[in-house]
Parts: structure tokens; sequence; C-alpha cells
């Protein structure tokens, strides 16, 4: 069984009135405007679900500071599993310095599965903040994963790359042990911090997705977090509709993982995580 952890979608209707939205939201403009960007639906993710031999894929929006428009999306990704029930599941879009426990239990009450993906830098919420305290309250109470843009900090400017150190992710981590972490694009290299004594035991209930690991490093990753034995702890994550599956799949190839690592990243340890 294969499980994309990260993945995009966006209602169609919204579309038309966009520029409204993009213009009172910086980040989301600048996410939604670089190039390359695209737009895709429930059907366009199925069909490539489909194409890329994905069995359940875990949707959300984009990260806004309105949430209206996060409201609007959860309705989308809610709608997206009662209309492909066992393969779509619904994260959860919203903003962390406006959001309210009661749209959290609407979502979790229509089969939502987790929060995220959103961006601490983008938007402008710390890590160590009240509004981050209080989420991770929300979400560890509702045994609820959270899904958090973590980036490097050296390497290439791409639009949404962040200021949010693994240092800051790190302590956040640490201040919450019993919440299920999922940091994005291989947790900004947080994976090599696993080496050290001192957190490698700290770090028990954070996962990495491998969103956009193309575009960030050489296949090689997978050797090194197979060298530092943490391979329980990766999990598939598109970003689609950035990337398609196969790409993934032919870089894990390349890397040399064995059948029994590829399906340990590609969804057994997602099962673990959600029990599917």
């Amino acid at each position: 069984m294969i499980v994309d952890v990260h993945v995009h979608v966006f209602p169609p209707e919204i579309l038309p009135s966009i520029n409204t939205y993009l213009e009172t939201d910086p980040f989301l403009k600048t996410i939604c405007t670089s190039p390359g960007h695209k737009y895709a639906s429930l059907e366009d993710l199925v069909a490539a679900m489909e194409k890329g031999g994905v069995d359940k894929a875990l949707a959300g929006g984009f990260a806004s500071s309105d949430p209206g428009l996060c409201s609007i999306m959860n309705d989308y990704v809610l709608e997206g599993a009662r209309k492909y029930p066992g393969k779509i599941f619904p994260m959860i879009s919203l903003s962390p310095d406006q959001f309210s426990g009661e749209e959290i239990d609407r979502c979790l009450d229509q089969g939502a599965v987790g929060v995220g993906e959103l961006f601490p830098w983008g938007q402008k919420f710390d890590l160590q903040g009240k509004a981050a305290e209080r989420l991770a309250c929300c979400c560890r109470e509702r045994n609820l994963p959270l899904l958090l843009h973590v980036n490097e900090e050296v390497g290439h400017y791409y639009a949404g790359k962040g200021e949010v150190s693994v240092k800051e992710a790190v302590t956040f981590a640490q201040q919450h042990p019993e919440l299920t972490i999922i940091y994005a694009h291989w947790g900004g290299g947080m994976p090599f911090y696993e080496l050290m004594p001192e957190l490698k035991g700290k770090l028990s209930h954070v996962y990495y997705d491998i969103s956009a690991g193309p575009f960030l490093y050489t296949p090689d990753i997978y050797r090194v977090v197979r060298e530092i034995g943490i391979m329980d702890k990766v999990l598939l994550g598109t970003d689609y509709p950035l990337i398609s599956p196969g790409r993934y799949y032919r870089e894990m190839k390349k890397a040399g993982l064995t059948a029994e690592e590829i399906n340990l990243i590609c969804g057994e340890n997602a099962r673990k995580i959600w029990g599917f």
C-alpha cells in the first residue's frame, strides 16, 4: 500500500476570484504566483494517484492567513473524503494566529486526520510563541499529527523558502514530546542531527517527509538516513502537484534501497502513524 502524506488541492470555484485573496495574503501570493505553480483539483489528484500507484493521499489546501479561505479549502478536502472514501484523507488548513478549536473539531468530525501543511515563516507564527503552543495543545489533545514546513537554511532560493531554523524546529519538538510532528522537505536537514545522542531520544515522535527532495538533495540522502538508523521515520510526501510519485520511486531505487526499505517509506511508516 502506497500512502502519500503531503499533497495539495485547491477548490476550482475559487480560481476566478483568486487574486482577491492573493492581494491580501503576501505569502500565499508568493506561493501561487511562483514559476511553475499549479492548481490541482480532487479529480486531478485521483488521476495522478492512479497513474502513480498511490492508494491513499493526505490532502490539504494551501496555508493562508485568511481563516475564511482556510475553511473553504477544508470544505473541499472534506468533500474529497466523502467522494473518494478510503482514498482521500483530509488535512486541516488553518491560520495559527486566528484558528478556532471549533474549526478543527468540525473537520475532525468529518474525517480529518491531521493539520497542515502549515508554514511558520510564511504565516508569521513563532514556533516558540503562544499561537504555536495553543496549536500544539489542540493537536495533541485530539491525537492529530501536525505537518509543518521546514526548509534548509543554505542553498538556492525558491518560492516559499523561509527562515525557520532547525534549532527552532527541534526546540518545538522537545517542548511537545507527545505530539506527532511531520517536518516537510526532509525537515530542513534535521535528520542529520539525530546522530547527536542528546537529540536521538527526544525526537521519537518526529517524522520527515521527502517532499520536494529531488530539488534539494541527491538520491544519496536515502543511504545517509539508512546509516543514521531512522528509515522508520521517513514518509513519502510528493508535494503534488509539484512532483509526480514516479520521480521519488526512481530516486529510491537509484539510491539502492531494498524493497523492504521502499515499502517503509511509501506506506508502512504512515500505517504506523494513522493505522491505515
